[in-house]
């Protein structure tokens, strides 16, 4: 699953802060996506990601 967000960092402070696991960490891919993956309280890893502007 893949959530769009307007701000990933602000998103993987607050995914730090309430102590989730990152399953890895805030990237800048070359297509123009920054995401970082989380694993959430049931075990789905999510996909969090900010388009390029």
């Amino acid at each position: 699953m893949t959530i769009k967000v307007d701000d990933v960092d602000a998103a993987y402070q607050e995914t730090q802060r309430h102590g989730y696991e990152i399953v890895h960490p805030v990237t800048d891919e070359p297509w123009g996506i920054r995401r970082f993956f989380v694993r959430s309280p049931d075990g789905q890893v999510i996909n969090v990601a900010q388009h390029g502007s």
